[in-house]
């Protein structure tokens, strides 16, 4: 653990938002270093992904939760479980509001539940995507912001905009969180940037891949596990190799086809695009063997669920 002088701040803090709000791409900006995958489709994140933050004051480790959504299957009612249990740990929630969509109903919902809280922590509002809009609609997005302090019961130590993507004010909201932090030690090694395993790290990558290009049920339908992986034998030191191989849990023989894709195209792409962000995660090359393995309707199923590691 680094040593921590007087005055050093450390504690959790998560974001919270509609699907594609940015808070995974915000959790990446912060941490420096990607951690959580993104995907234009809802319901991206399935894990509790921690990204970790070390400075010479404070330690930020930032959580990445699912997004609140109406479950419908046994799965997302336990990723809803999962985002109130975090809800009820963290030191800081900030609430991401894109500033390319007005404030609706499922935005005042989602403050509405924090407000319920027993023990609420502190709230920072961010309007991100600030690059997406002029001056003037930014302007009146804040205003929105603001106001809804008083009707939903809450209160903000901070209204931020930011934009991710152009690195805008990033460093801002992460000032702003630290100076809401308890004091304390350090809570994990300086050289940390995520308490995640490197197979489950692949594993997201793979299925971050296999999410391009899908449409309708499918990518709720996309879970993946590494079933192997280590170095290949009898290579020379300077010149490693690891081995990699997972599966792509599909739900039904239909969708086995689509992933797949015409003699096997698909897979090819999904295989080659992972490749590349696995090879950068890990620094070596890697060879990547996937097949696609039908586990009918796994998500309203207790027992995959607890397979597949929900």
């Amino acid at each position: 653990m680094p040593d921590t002088a007087p005055g050093f701040r450390s504690g959790f803090a998560c974001f919270v938002g509609r699907p594609n709000a940015g808070k995974s791409t915000l959790t990446n900006a912060i941490v420096g270093e990607k951690i959580a995958i993104t995907s234009s489709k809802p319901q991206t994140t399935r894990h509790i992904i921690r990204g970790i933050l070390t400075r010479p004051d404070a330690q930020l480790v930032l959580v990445d939760t699912p997004g609140l959504h109406r479950p419908r299957t046994l799965l997302g009612e336990r990723l809803n479980d999962l985002v109130y249990e975090t809800w009820a740990e963290v030191d800081v929630i900030g609430v991401c509001l894109p500033s390319s969509q007005r404030v609706g109903p499922g935005d005042e919902f989602l403050i509405r539940e924090i407000a319920a809280l027993p023990k609420r922590p502190k709230l920072v509002a961010l309007a991100t995507k600030s690059d997406l809009v002029s001056p003037t609609r930014l302007a009146e997005h804040l205003m929105k912001i603001q106001s809804l302090e008083e009707p939903l019961g809450v209160r903000w130590e901070a209204i931020i905009p930011v934009s991710a993507l152009t690195d805008d004010q990033v460093d801002v909201v992460t000032d702003e969180i630290v100076k809401l932090l308890p004091e304390g030690p350090a809570l994990y090694p300086e050289e940390a940037v995520t308490d995640e395993s490197d197979e489950t790290r692949i594993a997201e990558l793979i299925r971050e891949a296999a999410l391009e290009g899908v449409r309708d049920e499918l990518p709720h339908s996309i879970a993946v596990l590494v079933d192997e992986m280590g170095l290949r034998e009898g290579r020379p030191a300077k010149k490693p190799l690891m081995d990699i191989y997972a599966t792509i849990v599909v739900e039904r023989d239909s969708q086995k086809g689509i992933i797949i894709g015409h003699r096997g195209e698909r897979l090819r792409a999904v295989g080659s695009a992972a490749r590349e962000q696995i090879n950068a995660l890990l620094g070596m090359p890697c060879y990547l063997d996937l097949k696609v393995k039908v586990l009918k309707d796994w998500q309203r199923d207790a027992k995959h669920l607890n397979r597949l590691g929900f």
